[in-house]
């Protein structure tokens, strides 16, 4: 049991230690779902930016999904813009996985999830995706590209969100 316990501590530790973090920075050149180019421009038109990075296979994610649309809608007139990111649907070079793209198209139309969904690159593999160990993750990205607040993993109702997004707002400039 101890060495399980001091396993456990060690890979939280370093997962902690590598993590992206607020105040870092997340810069990003990609296309979204339909192939149209998206970069982390992205961000400099709202005053904050729900990120959620989500996988194909994962209940969770799916479940949560048609309530970050509604949050996208209902916050679009205070600055806040929620951006998906389905992780699976490449591998770890940053190829698209064609069937596990389609998967995740047929899940954004199932859910209504109609906001911008980022297919992930190499780089952002290699950096601000590169400790996800598990879906759903998200972070909070101001206008200046830069992460606020924490990365919060699990899925959350509509009301736990609008309430983490309205703190995060109250604080920024």
């Amino acid at each position: 049991m101890k060495k399980i316990f001091a396993i456990v501590t060690v890979i939280a530790l370093a997962a902690a230690a590598f993590a992206q973090k607020a105040g870092d920075k997340v810069s990003f050149s990609s296309v979204d779902m339909a192939g149209n180019a998206v970069t982390s421009d992205i961000f400099a038109k709202n005053k904050l930016t729900m990120v959620n990075i989500w996988g194909t296979f994962c209940p969770p994610c799916i479940r949560e999904m048609p309530d970050l649309a509604k949050l996208n809608s209902a916050n679009k007139s205070k600055g806040v813009e929620v951006v998906g990111i389905p992780i699976d649907i490449v591998d770890e070079e940053g190829n698209v996985d064609s069937y596990t793209k389609a998967d995740g198209d047929a899940i954004i139309k199932q859910t209504g999830a109609d906001y911008t969904h980022v297919v992930p690159t190499k780089d952002m593999l290699d950096g601000v995706l590169r400790n996800i160990q598990a879906v759903p993750a998200t972070i909070f990205v101001d206008k200046n590209g830069k992460i606020v607040g924490q990365m919060y993993l699990g899925a959350r109702s509509q009301k736990d969100w609008q309430k983490i997004i309205d703190s995060l707002l109250s604080k920024q400039k």
